[in-house]
């Protein structure tokens, strides 16, 4: 067992005669976690409240809670609704609210005794950074009503990268005008390839941020400053000509009948890290048909016991996650992430299995998979799977993959596809739908039909040479071709 410590900031204010002063502390949100796997699993959730102080007349001792970072990616997260209601008495354990975090909805408990005073951030609040007050506590029931028109100072806000890149606005502004409008046509081409080589885009911050806030792509935008790098200008252009029926009549044509569909914080998180992907991880791919008889024919002979024995079928997809967990087994360079000044190799062989819902994708993982049997394989997913449509994934039960396996052919019949890399895994493995072919058979003009599957691999070429991918697939295909080879 050990503990991690995650810091959040809150605000002591102590008046008197002479004044007031504000101390600053931290608030600690502590994490239980049982080391399981990679990562291994985060088996509770806590907010740990400091007690804070004041003198001042109008504010009796309270608490200030936080915005807890509840996954190592997140740096904001939304109120998906409070369970507590002001004036409620709360307890250790209890559940304060659910909090909606760029992976999952987590229940965020309280540890101390007390009574909800104010909810500063109410139902369905967003964005909300981490560290940022949702919340006050306070220990007698007396004090609640002094709470009413609680408000934070704006000194209690954390300071977002945002802001700092703010700051730099003035300087940045005056580096622009300095810039010519337009590059010397000689230099233009040149310009060009700079500001696209390597499927990367250089932007100032305010740039990236006016960007941002207007829904324009910068791969649509041409940058006029040093090395084709795209400026706060180039984006105030692009909207003028947009509003005058330019560049931008895509995005807002007139007389087009549309709807805004806001998107939910899980669809953001997963469109920022598939395109930070494409654009920083050299992909490569790799194809291979593989015959499918033989699997179909096992998975027709141990359903029946499966059943048997009360046990849950076992589909096509879970004999590939075995399978591809045997072949990393066989070839574990594919089971490695790219950590610039090295290689790391992991021990454990976790499949992360992509699930599709309403909410978003998921990718909840099923964790030393090359030593489970595929009745708990086939038993696992299955539950994952439905936590993921019900969106009530734990961290556990996401963290820590080292390799993902994405199904299109079974639930939707696609033929073959590629796959995005999911950082920081070096490799994704895409499996198509089965098919039958016409195949020479045993003797001269002679036919036989076989059914074969598409399979095809996306790698990191940082990680993962050309030869180690086909030597990874060999492996895959051996056991996907002769799978009682999965059984001993």
């Amino acid at each position: 067992m050990i503990f991690l410590f995650l810091v959040l900031p809150f605000q002591v204010s102590v008046g008197g005669v002479n004044g007031s002063s504000v101390f600053r502390g931290t608030l600690t949100n502590r994490i239980s976690s049982g080391v399981t796997g990679l990562n291994g699993p985060l088996s509770c959730v806590r907010v740990a409240s400091a007690r804070s102080f004041s003198s001042s007349a109008d504010l009796p001792p309270h608490q200030e809670i936080g915005m807890p970072s509840l996954s190592p990616t997140m740096t904001e997260g939304n109120i998906a609704k409070w369970v507590k209601k002001e004036g409620d008495q709360v307890s250790p354990g209890e559940v304060l609210c659910e909090v909606e975090t760029d992976k999952a909805t987590v229940e965020m408990e309280c540890m101390e005794e007390g009574y909800l005073a104010k909810i500063v951030q109410g139902d369905g609040a967003k964005e909300i950074k981490v560290g940022e007050i949702i919340c006050v506590t306070v220990e007698e029931e007396g004090d609640i009503e002094k709470f009413k028109d609680y408000k934070p100072s704006s000194s209690d806000a954390p300071v977002a990268p945002s802001e700092s890149k703010a700051k730099s606005e003035p300087a940045e502004s005056k580096a622009e005008e300095k810039v010519p409008a337009k590059a010397p046509e000689p230099k233009a081409p040149k310009t060009e390839e700079a500001s696209r080589s390597g499927d990367r885009i250089f932007s100032s911050p305010l740039a990236r941020k006016l960007a941002e806030d207007n829904n324009v792509p910068l791969s649509s935008v041409k940058g006029t400053g040093p090395d084709g790098r795209i400026l706060k200008a180039d984006i105030e252009d692009y909207l003028a000509s947009a509003t005058k029926g330019g560049k931008g009549d895509t995005f807002a044509a007139s007389g087009l009948d549309y709807t805004d569909i806001p998107n939910a914080q899980i669809r953001k998180v997963t469109a920022n890290r598939l395109l930070a992907s494409k654009q920083t991880i050299p992909h490569y791919y790799l194809t291979v048909d593989t015959r499918v008889d033989n699997l179909i024919k096992l998975r027709g002979e141990l359903n029946p016991q499966q059943e048997a024995s009360g046990g849950k079928k076992i589909s096509i997809n879970d004999l590939v996650i075995k399978a591809a967990a045997l072949a990393l087994r066989k070839v574990p360079q594919c089971n490695s992430s790219w950590m610039n000044d090295f290689i790391r190799q992991y021990n454990n062989v976790n499949i992360n299995v992509a699930v599709q819902t309403e909410h978003g994708l998921f990718v909840p993982v099923v964790r030393d998979a090359d030593k489970k049997g595929l009745g708990t394989i086939g038993e696992e997913v299955k539950q994952l799977a439905q936590r993921a449509r019900d969106n009530s994934l734990k961290p556990q039960d996401y963290e820590g993959g080292t390799f993902t396996v994405s199904n299109l052919g079974g639930p939707f019949g696609i033929k073959q596809f590629c796959a995005i890399i999911n950082p920081p895994q070096s490799a994704i493995l895409a499996i198509g739908s089965a098919e039958k072919r016409v195949i020479p058979g045993s003797a001269d003009g002679q036919y036989e039909f076989g059914s074969y599957m598409s399979v095809t691999m996306s790698c990191d070429h940082r990680v993962i040479d050309g030869a180690i991918g086909a030597e990874f697939l060999k492996a895959f295909k051996g056991y996907i071709e002769n799978p009682t080879t999965m059984l001993l």
